[in-house]
């Protein structure tokens, strides 16, 4: 009983960090050749604009479904169901003949990735809850790993394939299939308890620390996918080549490699991470700020500024896990605060793109991206407060 407590262990070690890296390059491959796939598919900007925000639709509206999922499966069945979907999806998608089938398979592969973001963190209760910031962390660089790689990697893909970015992008299916493997081990185990039954008494629609983590989500949720659906874009209009726009995104996604490591480390000591979240909101002022004043100017500076930045995400991740007193409470206030923070997430993205598109720059739309930290610092304070749900 003890080796297969071990073996499982060792399983879910595998199967989550496979799944990490796999959680991003659906999105970050697609930035570098947004262009490319734009003229090919006949897009303008406020449709590639609401493509930003098929993540946060297919998060927002599958991902509240996962703990429903983890019961009726068991959370290693849900996963796997998710990394299938995933998989299928990054296949299909490169080959689609018009834009409203390419959205649709983006949208099979995001919520395969929507299930997984819910219930990594249980995964993490569940198995490591002893563990839980390192985990986390360890995770988390998982995940900027493949963030950054995609980023990176999409346009020389591409051009190795004689320039056809349906390559550059179908590609990544193949790391997706690596994840398949050890969550259909997991499924076997069909885990009772953590996942399966929820909490009684737990209201988090009344509970302010569940808003504010839902809040806190959202907003660091817009700043995410703004950078990753436009930012390539904003280097290149301002003069900077294709290729290394791509790597200036990397360089954002890179940045969480030690970020994470660092967080992990210190997050879990701490009672309480409120400053943490206005240092990381502070970041984010002066990398928008910057870039809305001169783009061209510094803009390895400001690619690193919006690194920094986006350490919210697996910040936020721990707080979720570090606030549920169960697994069972973590996989229904996971599901509360992404699924909301996702849904408060969309209007964003859209609006940048329509914003670009009405008026042909990025003052404006970076201007209100600077702005919108202002509320994600004060959400952050609240959500990390020394405090604890059921």
């Amino acid at each position: 009983m003890v080796e297969t407590s071990i073996r499982t262990r060792y399983v879910a070690v595998a199967g989550l960090l496979l799944v990490a890296v796999n959680l991003r390059p659906a999105v970050t491959s697609l930035g570098p050749v947004l262009e490319e796939v734009r003229e090919s598919l006949g897009m303008r900007a406020s449709t590639a604009g609401f493509l930003t925000s098929v993540p946060a639709v297919c998060f927002a509206l599958i991902g509240s479904f996962a703990p429903l999922l983890a019961r009726r499966w068991g959370t290693g069945g849900a996963v796997a169901a998710g990394v299938v979907a995933l998989t299928l999806g990054l296949v299909l998608r490169p080959w689609a003949g018009g834009a409203p089938l390419f959205l649709a398979l983006t949208a099979l592969a995001l919520a395969g990735i929507a299930v997984a973001n819910v219930l990594l963190p249980v995964i993490v209760k569940q198995h490591f809850p002893d563990r839980v910031a390192m985990m986390t962390g360890f995770y988390s660089v998982a995940l900027n790993l493949g963030a950054s790689t995609a980023a990176a990697v999409t346009v020389p893909l591409t051009g190795a394939f004689g320039g056809d970015w349906r390559y550059g992008l179908g590609a990544w299916a193949l790391l997706a299939l690596l994840a398949v493997p050890p969550w259909l081990a997991l499924a076997r185990d069909r885990d009772r308890g953590p996942a399966r039954a929820p909490e009684p008494g737990v209201q988090l629609r009344r509970n302010p620390i569940a808003w504010s983590l839902a809040v806190y989500f959202g907003l660091q949720s817009t700043s995410a996918y703004v950078v990753i659906g436009w930012l390539p874009q904003i280097f290149r209009d301002a003069g900077i080549s294709a290729g290394t726009a791509g790597v200036l995104f990397a360089v954002t996604s890179v940045l969480g490699v030690p970020l994470s490591f660092a967080l992990s480390a210190v997050v879990g000591r701490l009672p309480r991470q409120s400053e943490i979240t206005v240092v990381i909101g502070l970041f984010g002022v002066a990398g928008y700020g910057g870039l809305w004043a001169a783009p061209a100017a510094a803009p390895w500076l400001w690619a690193i500024l919006l690194g920094v930045a986006n350490c919210a995400f697996p910040l936020v991740l721990t707080m979720i896990a570090l606030r549920g007193r169960s697994a069972g409470v973590v996989a229904r206030l996971s599901a509360f605060a992404q699924s909301t923070g996702y849904l408060l997430s969309i209007p964003g993205p859209i609006i940048v793109g329509a914003l670009y598109d009405r008026n042909g720059d990025w003052h404006l739309p970076l201007a209100l991206m600077t702005a919108l930290m202002i509320p994600q610092m004060i959400a952050g304070w609240f959500a990390g407060r020394d405090r604890r749900i059921g």
